[in-house]
C-alpha cells in the first residue's frame, strides 16, 4: 500500500536535485582539500635553531645587571637579553652567591674568575654571531660565558685546561639545559682543531701573542677577541678579523685586566 505522504520512488523534485548537487560538491572541495593537505610538503625544522632554557630565579637582579651595562653604552639588543636571560648566580660559588650580578669579576676558584658582566656582554657583542655561527671559547672556566654564547647559537665549543674546572663546567652546563654547549678538558693554545674552522672564537685569558693554531682555525671572514698583554698587568682587548683572502688584520678596543693563558705543563 503506497500512502500519499510517501516520497519512496518518487523522482526529486528541482529542490532535492539542488541539494545533492550542493551535498556532492561539498564532497568534492573537502576531498581536494584533503589530498592538499596530505599532498604538501612537510615544513623542515631549522636546523640551526633551539630552544635556550628560561630562568625565572633573581630575575629583577639580573634586569638591574642589564641596566649597568647600558650605561657603559651597549645597545644591542640580542645580546642585552642574553644576558638578562643567563642566571648568572648557577655560575659562581655558593659563597659569591649575593654578589652574582654586581658588576665585577668574581673568583671560582683555582686561581680562575668569571668575568665582569659588561665585558661578557661587550665580547660577545663583538663577535656577531648568528644562529648558524659555530664558536670557539678559550677559557671556559665555570661555564658562564659559555651559556650566554648559546643564546645566539647552538655550535658552541668550549676548551678549559683546568680539568677540575672543565667537569665541573660541563655538568653544570647539562644541569642547566644549556645542552649544545661542549666541554673539552685541553690546552687552549692549540684550539680544537677536529671542530675547526670557526665563524668565532673568544679567548677570556690574556696571552702575550695571539695564538698561531687559533688564526688557523679562525674561517675567512671570522672574528676573534682575545686580550693580549703580559699576565697581570693591564692589557689590550684585540679584535682580529680574517678577510676573505685570508689575511689578518688586527685592532685595539680598550685596556682590560684578565687572568693568564695557562698552558699545559710539557710532561704532561
Amino acid at each position: 500500500m503506497t500512502g500519499q505522504g510517501s516520497r519512496k520512488g518518487r523522482p526529486l523534485g528541482w529542490f532535492g536535485r539542488l541539494a545533492c548537487v550542493a551535498v556532492v560538491g561539498a564532497l568534492a572541495v573537502a576531498a581536494v582539500a584533503i589530498y592538499r593537505a596530505d599532498s604538501a610538503p612537510v615544513p623542515k625544522a631549522e636546523p640551526d635553531k633551539w630552544s635556550p632554557p628560561q630562568f625565572a630565579a633573581r630575575q629583577s637582579e639580573r634586569d638591574a645587571m642589564v641596566r649597568t651595562i647600558r650605561r657603559y653604552g651597549l645597545s644591542d639588543k640580542a645580546v642585552l637579553k642574553a644576558m638578562a636571560a643567563v642566571p648568572r648566580h648557577e655560575f659562581v660559588p655558593a659563597g659569591r652567591s649575593r654578589m652574582a650580578y654586581a658588576d665585577t669579576p668574581l673568583p671560582i676558584g683555582h686561581g680562575q674568575t668569571i668575568s665582569q658582566p659588561y665585558m661578557v656582554a661587550e665580547m660577545t657583542r663583538l663577535l656577531k654571531l648568528t644562529s648558524k655561527s659555530k664558536v670557539l671559547e678559550i677559557g671556559t672556566g665555570s661555564g658562564y660565558q659559555a651559556a650566554v654564547l648559546t643564546q645566539f647559537t647552538k655550535h658552541v665549543y668550549s676548551v678549559e685546561i683546568i680539568k677540575p674546572l672543565a667537569d665541573a663546567a660541563a655538568a653544570r652546563l647539562k644541569r642547566l639545559g644549556y645542552t649544545p654547549a661542549t666541554v673539552r678538558h685541553a690546552d687552549g693554545y692549540h684550539g680544537w682543531k677536529e671542530e675547526a674552522p670557526f665563524d668565532a672564537i673568544i679567548v677570556t685569558c690574556a696571552t702575550g701573542r695571539i695564538p698561531p693554531p687559533l688564526i688557523k682555525q679562525l674561517k675567512p671572514g671570522g672574528r676573534m677577541v682575545i686580550p693580549l698583554g703580559a699576565p697581570f698587568a693591564v692589557q689590550s682587548l684585540m679584535l682580529v678579523e680574517k678577510g676573505k683572502d685570508g689575511k689578518v688584520r688586527s685592532r685595539s678596543l680598550m685596556a682590560v685586566q684578565f687572568v693568564p693563558l695557562t698552558r699545559q705543563k710539557k710532561s704532561e
